[in-house]
């Protein structure tokens, strides 16, 4: 199966936050994750996606992480409802409101994207 990448950007704007997310949609690659990655390249990250709008459902840990992310929560319409910095071998980070999907990428993410922005990550990149 090959990986489902998309480019993530600001709906209002146009402009790119992540040039490559990967869509982290089955068991395996949200188990995954980026446990035990040495490196993420400035403009990659993974896109999880979960069956509905949640707190306990989009809340990660951070064992097994080799370095800090930036975390961003979007809502069912793909609207930022929270971020974080999130610091390896926390146990958990969760969002102040219930979210569907969430992105981990380095984390200069946290300066491109507020709470209150919509993104969009419909268009496919190789």
């Amino acid at each position: 199966m090959s990986a489902k990448w998309r480019v993530l950007r600001n709906a209002r704007t146009g402009r790119v936050v992540l040039d490559r997310v990967k869509l982290c949609d089955s068991f395996w690659c949200r188990f995954r994750g980026l446990q035990l990655v040495r490196h993420l390249p400035e403009n990659e990250g993974l896109l999880f996606v979960t069956s509905s709008e949640s707190r306990a459902n989009t809340t990660i840990h951070m064992l097994f992480m080799l370095f800090s992310i930036g975390v961003v929560w979007l809502d069912a319409s793909g609207r930022v409802v929270d971020k974080t910095l999130a610091k390896p071998w926390r146990p958990a980070y969760a969002p102040q409101k219930p979210a569907q999907y969430f992105v981990e990428a380095r984390p200069s993410i946290l300066e491109r994207v507020q709470v209150g922005d919509t993104l969009r990550f419909d268009e496919v990149v190789s």
